[in-house]
């Protein structure tokens, strides 16, 4: 009789959850379909409904992207489950943060339930794994499969269908509009994240974008899964997909308990695709455990388990692989069935966009079936993984951020950072000592004795890159992503690592720090000085300039009142509405002002500054960074096209910014029958003249990192790339951080630190060429001038160059070798960055030398 009723009851929820609304319904065709893509209002049409008809699933709104679509989360999981969502979380909570005795965590690892995330739609050129998510969340929803309802019982699932709406609303339309075209497979001219494109996975620690804060604030401050599953495309070629593990180097700083981890998750994936046939599984290529900043690779250091897969096949176009061309390798590994981490190779044939989504979703379900077989266990490794890192006596006992830093606002901007990341904060209520060190009431604590140590140290301490060649004496492996990223160095930020244990009366932080208000010394008789040294003293020059205030720069040091003033202060000329203006100003941006009583005797107009960015039709992440860090710091920017530079009055922009872009793709672009022709070629020789007209005119052009190899070239500036054509043997820096020396006495490096951190990505460094010309008997012999005028603005250090991450041929080809240099062009000036000062909005010390090269050209 039991069985029976258990058939029943099997029968009727089957026949209940058959009717939830099916993707194809809302969409018109099954996801993966080839030719087809849904558009993300018609995902949320689906979600809504499925959320509507069922209640196994719920969806709720994170945030917002850039262009204002929303960002939804949704939830999956037995009905029973769903109605207790907020003591999972909380169980969650208390078992990742590991501030509960080990009893206590036992038992709610038996209690609680596993949580497991996935996202889809972060790179929406990778254009499969959006188009997966409302087939994963349909299938977690309405299966009555014995392995399902165990899952559901088990597990709380978390999908972010879509983690970037708005590139897959352009991609989408790109692909529609050109579908049955020869560009069908061509990817738009154009970012696919408005600032950012494909290092919106780039950006998992700094969390400039909003769709980045909306997912860490889930992961580290809500819900702490204990598994994350970030899907993306694509595999190497002739492969199907590249599942952990990954192969060396792993970052020391990840618990070993996260990186056996993941390599369980990966066995658990081969094992599925094995055993349904489902071939061209590959591992240990490519893919590393180092850098921290991704989805999938910030998770590590929250002692999360961070899952990525590169799916092939990623777009709609079908696709035909001759199965009498496979290649004798794949990703590194034969093809033989030979090979550990490829023993199941994939032999060709007919490829399909859905073949991409079964995949996914097999590579999807392999994790929900491990999560909801190793609840318990998982929940509890989460907590053992936190209290080693609390108990930890190998590490620092705190880092110090003293309250008063070069720039103001810096430390808590660093604060405001870690908070985001999870990390607690305290403040200190009372000055105190460590050691002989004093520090004052508000300076930041951060105490290692915390969970998420392994986030906070890697974040705070300088990277040690290991050395790995391709063979002996030959070529460096390179990384995946970055080899250094010390944020204090990044960010000019004073930290101090304390290793022995001190007290101080402090206030854990609950919310990250808003803008202090700046404030208006004294009563002006002249004007108002603004410090240079704040980079928010561009924000508050911008906006006062925008207000209408005249503005001048002290081109020489002065004392006014007793109070000495740099060369390079900012001040603010009174008129009958700079009060007014200058309070709100200092209120917003939290600068400072002081009152003036005299002129000074050396001083520059400030007028309003006007900004063009080139923007190739060849998608450039660098000029997305440039522009919004420009944003932020309310610069009056136009984007300059092709067009715009060859025929626009270029002479209305203070300066031309190119970013960091290869000469090539500047000059000719797209090539013909690449693009559709609108999006073809680039500035060609035209837009050389126009440039060097503007130049020569008494224009700036600021050149960062690649395209001043374009300058040097097409302007034939006396000026020689020490790095040029080098091989990889001989000078390699993937991504490190370079120390700097800065001539703080150059107007384009006022308010700068005299040592900076350069971001080096296989940028360049410079010397100036000396002219020389044919003496008595032939030798060549130096000719003092006429020629042009290169001033350095900063160099690369002569000692102890590698502040943090890997590098190779540095001392030759770096140390005391430029790093900026202005360059005089007929009236104006050319500016070479050999590195890139505002890289992914992370270097905020070195902001100020792209700000003061605007400035420079608006003060002719």
């Amino acid at each position: 009789m039991k069985r029976i009723l258990s058939l029943l009851f099997t029968f009727v929820a089957a026949a209940a959850f058959g009717q939830l609304p099916k993707p194809a319904e809302t969409f018109g065709f099954e996801p993966g379909a080839d030719y087809k893509m849904a558009t993300y209002d018609q995902m949320l049409t689906y979600y809504a409904k499925l959320d509507a008809a069922s209640d196994r699933v719920q969806m709720i709104d994170i945030g917002k992207s850039v262009r204002g679509r929303p960002m939804k989360l949704i939830f999956i999981s037995s009905k029973e489950n769903m109605k207790s969502l907020d003591k999972w979380k909380d169980i969650s909570a208390k078992l990742s943060r590991a501030n509960i005795p080990a009893d206590e965590a036992r038992k709610l690892s038996r209690e609680g339930k596993a949580i497991v995330w996935f996202d889809g739609g972060m790179h929406a050129s990778e254009k499969a794994h959006a188009q997966m998510t409302p087939e994963l969340v349909y299938r977690i929803a309405s299966e009555e499969s014995d392995e399902m309802k165990n899952i559901r019982n088990n597990v709380i699932t978390l999908v972010v269908p879509v983690i970037n709406p708005d590139g897959l609303d352009i991609v989408g339309s790109w692909y529609r509009k050109y579908v049955g075209t020869p560009y069908e497979t061509s990817d738009p001219p154009i970012l696919y994240q408005e600032y950012v494109g494909h290092d919106n996975n780039r950006d998992w620690f700094m969390s400039n974008m909003p769709e980045t804060k909306a997912v860490t604030t889930v992961l580290y401050s809500q819900w702490y899964p204990q598994i994350v599953h970030n899907h993306h495309q694509t595999a190497p070629s002739w492969a199907r997909i590249f599942i952990p593990p990954f192969r060396s180097p792993v970052n020391p700083k990840i618990h070993p308990g996260v990186t056996t981890g993941v390599n369980l998750v990966g066995t658990a994936m081969a094992n599925r695709f094995a055993m349904r046939k489902m071939p061209g599984a590959i591992s240990q290529t490519t893919f590393e455990m180092w850098w921290n900043g991704g989805m999938r690779t910030a998770p590590y250091y929250h002692n999360q388990i961070g899952i990525l897969t590169e799916t092939s096949h990623a777009t709609p176009t079908p696709r035909y692989y001759p199965t009498d061309s496979v290649p004798k390798t794949v990703g590194g590994k034969t093809t033989d069935g030979t090979e550990i981490f490829y023993a199941y190779p994939w032999r060709g044939g007919e490829s399909h966009f859905r073949d991409a989504v079964n995949y996914m979703l097999e590579a999807s379900m392999a994790v929900l079936d491990l999560a909801a077989e190793k609840r318990d266990e998982l929940l509890y490794n989460i907590y053992q993984m936190g209290r080693d890192a609390i108990d930890d006596k190998t590490g620092a006992f705190a880092y110090i951020i003293p309250k008063n830093q070069w720039d103001a606002a810096s430390g808590d901007n660093l604060v405001n950072v870690m908070m985001q990341g999870g990390i607690e904060v305290h403040r200190a209520t009372a000055a105190f000592k460590v050691g002989n060190t004093e520090y004052p009431e508000g300076s930041y604590i951060l105490y290692g004795a915390q969970a998420f140590r392994p986030y906070l140290a890697d974040l705070m301490e300088r990277q040690n890159y290991p050395d790995l060649y391709q063979f002996p004496g030959g070529p460096p492996i390179p990384p995946y992503d970055l080899t250094g990223w010390t944020l204090p160095m990044q960010m000019g930020v004073k930290v101090d690592r304390v290793t022995t244990s001190f007290t101080a009366t402090a206030q854990k932080l609950e919310t990250k720090i808003a803008v202090n208000a700046g404030s208006v010394k004294g009563n002006a008789g002249y004007g108002y000085a603004i410090a240079r040294q704040d980079n928010a003293s561009a924000k508050a020059v911008n906006r006062l300039l925008k207000a209408g205030e005249k503005l001048v720069v002290a081109t020489a040091s002065f004392t006014d009142g007793g109070t000495n003033f740099p060369a390079g202060t900012f001040l603010v000329e009174k008129g009958s509405k700079t009060s007014n203006n200058l309070s709100r100003v200092v209120q917003e941006t939290g600068v400072s002002a002081q009152a003036i009583s005299a002129k000074p005797a050396n001083i520059k107009a400030m007028p309003k500054v006007k900004v063009g960015i080139y923007k190739s039709w060849v998608d450039n992440i660098d000029e997305g960074w440039t522009r919004w860090v420009l944003e932020q710091f309310d610069f009056d920017i136009d984007t300059l096209h092709d067009t715009d530079i060859q025929a626009k009055n270029l002479s209305l922009y203070s300066a031309i910014l190119l970013p960091s872009q290869r000469g090539e793709e500047i000059m000719h672009g797209h090539r013909k029958g690449e693009m559709p022709d609108q999006f073809t070629g680039g500035i060609g020789l035209t837009g050389v003249q126009a440039l060097e007209r503007y130049a020569a005119n008494g224009g700036t052009l600021i050149c960062l990192d690649q395209s001043s190899g374009f300058a040097i070239e097409q302007f034939g500036l006396p000026v020689e790339d020490l790095t040029a054509g080098l091989s990889t043997n001989e000078f390699f820096i993937p991504g490190s951080l370079i120390r700097m020396t800065v001539d703080v006495n150059n107007p384009l490096a006022f308010g700068m630190q005299p040592e900076a951190a350069a971001s080096f990505q296989r940028s360049r460094s410079f010397r100036k060429i000396v002219p020389t010309r044919k003496g008595e008997g032939g030798n060549e012999k130096t000719v003092p001038y006429p020629s042009p005028d290169v001033v350095e603005v900063a160099r690369y250090a002569s000692k102890d160059l590698v502040m943090s991450g890997w590098a190779k041929g540095h001392d030759r080809f770096l140390k005391d070798k430029s790093a900026m240099l202005n360059v005089g062009y007929g009236k104006g000036r050319v500016v070479l960055f050999g590195f890139r000062p505002q890289f992914r909005g992370q270097t905020h010390g070195t902001y100020k030398l792209l700000f003061n090269s605007i400035y420079s050209g608006a003060m002719k």
